[in-house]
């Protein structure tokens, strides 16, 4: 397993190294928000573990311009702040995970295991309804004759919906199962994932919005419609 880590301050740092080469994992540490993101963009890493408060490029603002690149690593944030409102933001900006400071490093080892396993695609198959294909072992999408590579989030939300097609999930079901929050938290994080699936997905067309089988049920939630 190749990681890399970004992170400033110099004890955590040393402490997560230590413990990630002990669990036989190669780690590559960078201290500064742009130098990470310049590394995560030019070598591919099985996952990232990124800090918020970094030097020069803020963690979340590093996350954001991954995801907008289309890079589908497994990103892991680490703060000290664990407001709801903080770790919202992060998953809305399209963190895999979330490990406020202090921790365990036994705890971030079994994260990170568990996002490369997913990665990996270890239950493979391929799922198809109305048209949309998923692959679990590649976590494309493919719709309408477009091709696209998910998130790791992306990838669960659109399996939950399509594996009940014309089943109406509420916003709170959706955020049990793919967030793992079971209460509601006044968030938009459903939509904004939503938004970006059919970003990736729907051409800019006329009618291929209309068709894309994922539908918004107003005051409800969303549905993957049956064909």
């Amino acid at each position: 397993m190749n990681i890399l880590l970004i992170e400033d301050e110099a004890k955590i740092a040393d402490f997560v190294l230590t413990g990630l080469s002990s669990a036989g994992m190669q780690t590559e540490h960078l201290a500064d928000g742009s130098l990470g993101l310049q590394r995560a963009l030019s070598t591919p890493f099985d996952a990232i573990v990124l800090d918020v408060m970094l030097p020069s490029l803020d963690g979340i603002s590093v996350l954001k311009h991954l995801r907008s690149t289309g890079l589908t690593t497994p990103i892991v944030l680490l703060t000290a702040k664990t407001d709801l409102q903080d770790r919202l933001q992060g998953f809305e900006s399209g963190a895999d995970d979330y490990l406020p400071k202090p921790f365990f490093i036994e705890e971030l080892v079994a994260r990170i295991k568990i996002l490369i396993n997913r990665q990996a695609g270890l239950t493979a198959s391929l799922i198809e309804e109305n048209g949309l294909q998923l692959n679990r072992i590649s976590r494309e999408a493919t719709w309408s004759g477009h091709q696209a590579t998910l998130s790791q989030r992306e990838f669960t939300l659109i399996e939950y919906l399509i594996r009940s097609p014309d089943h109406i999930f509420s916003r709170n079901q959706i955020l049990k199962h793919v967030w793992g929050l079971d209460f509601d938290p006044k968030t938009n994080v459903v939509d904004v994932c939503i938004q970006r699936i059919r970003k990736k997905l729907v051409h800019p067309r006329k009618g291929d919005q209309k068709n894309f089988p994922i539908e918004s049920i107003r005051g409800i939630g969303y549905r993957f419609r049956k064909a």
